[in-house]
């Protein structure tokens, strides 16, 4: 079991390992684990061949920062060379011709990317359900979820089949699996990170996200893939920090959290109390921390979804059996061809948020739902900026509870949007945020505590999210 990037180099640079030897451990930790469903694809042969290379620019004293880094990447993250199908029927023979910036820029810096991990399709869900290869499982209880989107992201660092692993955050899509399988799960501000050969679900909620077992590999993870981007206009020209290098924590902050947050009816009872537990050890060690009522709390949910499946409906519009992709051979006319391909491509509840989307995206629903949803978005935003003219950082519980049953939400759509509740607010307003594993439930199953910053503010997210890690013992 590897813990830290920095472990693996200490030992990689006084040759008592090898990049080869790492990638073998995990090939057999994978092949081991296949069962947990993380993995749809294994880059077996291409990660060992990397690898020796890898190990030759060792020796030469030339290797990139991130070599002995294997790591993951979600289904919807585009690969040259390789599929990419956003665990879809749609795209199940989809081959890219192209690499995300992201991922450039992990091979840039010579980490093996070992393989695809599985995902709910197109990104739609928070429980590795809705795949077209099946459910993920929690490596902490087989019989639970892995929280999804990512879900096959988060249970591959947990269960030590990589050491990161990219995912992608829509709307909590990193931060609730990561909870859900006690692992470090980041989403950056929206335009840290590129967004370019990412499949979109909905472009202005969108981001790739880092899975991780610490703060340290996240950081130099997004200090690598970080930065402006001639491909994607949404991409921020800021400079990018050395965040790995500027982890030291030594201040107090003004904290925030939620009251009416911790007041949620499906908040269970147990996770409220262990965070209450962190603010309490952060007033005894100098922090200053405030419960506020966020006004706006009861419309995330519904602000989230129009605005998403509306995006969503416009993104989707592209699978329509011509150009690539699924495509159904027993049509007619070109209708038939978009109707049928359409049909049996997406599964049910790729369908149902595109009909959504459709629905209040069109003529006599546009003002009553979009519009207003876009309002609900600005005030949202404007609130949320007001909140950190006198906050540092808001703190929340990351999900409302531990991983659930498999199979005991997919067919209620109402209850399963609702896993959200705690994570769609950074998607909402652009904002970091990041959930820790702090604790495990009295059940054995982890679950973490979410901190969000004002946008761009990722050095201070996750300096203080370090700090956070290092005194969980002290916490509960």
């Amino acid at each position: 079991m590897h813990i830290s990037l920095s472990e693996i180099q200490k030992q990689l640079y006084n040759n008592k390992l090898s990049v080869e030897d790492i990638v073998n451990s995990y090939l057999k930790r994978i092949n081991k684990n296949k069962h947990l469903n993380a993995f749809v694809e294994v880059f077996e042969n291409e990660a060992i061949e990397q690898a020796k290379i890898i190990d030759v620019k060792i020796k030469q004293n030339n290797a990139g920062k991130l070599a002995g880094l294997v790591i993951g990447i979600k289904d919807n993250i585009c690969y040259k060379g390789h599929k990419a199908t956003a665990g879809s029927k749609i795209l199940k023979k989809f081959v890219s011709t192209y690499s995300s910036t992201a991922v450039k820029r992990l091979i840039n810096e010579d980490a093996i990317i070992i393989g695809r991990l599985n995902c709910d399709e197109f990104a739609m869900g928070s429980s590795n359900e809705t795949s077209i290869y099946g459910s993920v499982l929690n490596p902490f209880d087989e019989t639970k979820v892995s929280g999804g989107s990512s879900g096959g992201s988060a249970a591959a660092v947990a269960a030590d089949l990589c050491l990161a692993a990219l995912g992608s955050d829509t709307g909590g899509s990193v931060r609730q699996p990561a909870s859900f399988c006690g692992v470090v799960g980041f989403k950056p501000a929206y335009g840290r990170i590129s967004r370019y050969g990412l499949i979109a679900y909905a472009s202005s909620f969108d981001q790739i996200g880092i899975i991780a077992k610490n703060i340290n590999d996240t950081a130099i993870i997004l200090e690598t893939i970080a930065g402006n981007d001639d491909l994607d206009s949404t991409a921020s020209d800021k400079p990018v920090p050395k965040y790995s290098k500027l982890l030291q924590f030594n201040k107090n902050l003004k904290i925030a959290f939620f009251k009416n947050h911790l007041k949620n009816k499906n908040l269970d009872i147990e996770i409220k109390n262990k965070t209450l537990n962190v603010f309490d050890y952060l007033r005894t060690t100098g922090h200053t921390v405030k419960g506020i009522n966020f006004k706006l709390a009861d419309l995330l949910i519904p602000a989230y979804y129009v605005l998403t499946t509306a995006e969503a409906s416009s993104n989707l519009s592209r699978y329509d059996g011509v150009r690539f992709g699924y495509r159904d051979e027993n049509s007619n006319d070109l209708n038939s061809l978009y109707t049928n391909t359409r049909t049996k491509g997406f599964g049910k509840e790729v369908k149902r948020r595109i009909m959504t989307g459709t629905f209040v995206l069109s003529k006599g629903f546009y003002d009553e739902y979009y519009t207003k949803a876009q309002k609900v978005r600005r005030l949202i935003q404007n609130e949320t900026n007001n909140i950190f003219n006198d906050f540092d950082v808001i703190i929340t519980p990351t999900t409302p509870t531990t991983a659930f049953k498999l199979g005991t939400k997919i067919q209620n759509p109402v209850e399963m949007y609702l896993e959200d509740v705690f994570t769609v607010h950074a998607n909402l307003t652009g904002i970091p945020a990041i959930s820790i594993p702090l604790g495990k439930h009295s059940n054995g199953l982890p679950f973490g505590i979410q901190i969000l910053s004002k946008k761009f503010d990722e050095e201070l997210l996750l300096a203080f999210a370090d700090f956070l890690m290092r005194n969980n013992q002290k916490l509960f």
